[in-house]
Order: C-alpha cells, then sequence, then structure tokens
C-alpha cells in the first residue's frame, strides 16, 4: 500500500492572507486565539480549517 504525500497548504495562497501597509506585514484575515495558531504553526498533520485556496486573480477581485 502506497502512502500518499499530502501537502500542507500554506498560507501564501490562501485568500484569509493579506499585506497590511500600517505592520508593513503579511497578516491571516482570521481572528486566530494563541491555541490555533500554535496547533498549525507546531503540528506537521493538522491542517488550518479556515484555509481556502486563492490564485492571484481571485485575491485581486477581493481586494477591489
Amino acid at each position: 500500500m502506497e502512502k500518499k504525500n499530502k501537502i500542507k497548504p500554506s498560507c501564501e495562497i490562501c485568500m484569509n492572507y493579506y499585506y497590511d501597509e500600517e505592520y508593513d506585514a503579511y497578516l491571516c484575515a482570521i481572528n486566530l486565539d494563541e491555541d490555533e495558531v500554535v496547533r498549525i504553526s507546531s503540528d506537521s498533520r493538522y491542517v488550518c480549517p479556515y484555509f481556502r485556496m486563492g490564485d492571484d486573480y481571485t485575491i485581486v477581485r477581493k481586494q477591489n
């Protein structure tokens, strides 16, 4: 039985990831609590439940 490699979604392609000019940094639009942030960043098998796939076109449409 062959094990399939599941790629963990990256924040950089998520629709909830945006650039904030005030902070001069990229941020998540979802208000995550501290426990969720630690779990997402430390557990390699945990996938963010708020991840929404976005490409350049859908992200630009959202910003306009």
